[in-house]
């Protein structure tokens, strides 16, 4: 199996962002909270729930983009939605990094940083 490694990365990104997307979903009421006295002291706080809205069709449409990527790799090769997959992945990692980076919460940025290297990996192998 040549394509293995993107495969599991695939599904590691499937995973984290429809796991984290329906989290959002489900527990949309406890998540604008937390968002809310996290982001307080930010320019973001009085708009926490369309960026909280945005951020979930993000990860939707990345865990989407990156299962139907991995099927698509694993059926015939093809690395179209797998690719836009990881794009997507790390377009949002970003966004989630500028977001911690504002906050000034360090350690969650450095959580993101690790999350950045397996989809930008996907991107280079995807390509």
């Amino acid at each position: 199996m040549n394509n293995s490694a993107s495969i599991l990365v695939l599904i590691f990104i499937a995973i984290t962002f429809i796991q984290s997307g329906y989290d959002k979903v489900f527990d949309w009421k406890g998540n604008v909270e937390w968002l809310k006295s996290h982001f307080s002291k930010t320019i973001l706080k009085n708009h926490i729930p369309l960026a909280l809205g945005l951020l979930v069709v993000l990860e939707i449409i990345t865990g989407i983009l990156s299962l139907v990527g991995c099927v698509e790799l694993f059926v015939n090769g093809g690395r179209t939605f797998g690719y836009y997959g990881a794009i997507f992945s790390s377009i949002t990692l970003i966004i989630m990094l500028f977001g911690q980076r504002l906050a000034k919460d360090y350690d969650g940025a450095r959580t993101i940083a690790i999350y950045f290297i397996p989809s930008v990996l996907a991107v280079f192998w995807l390509s």
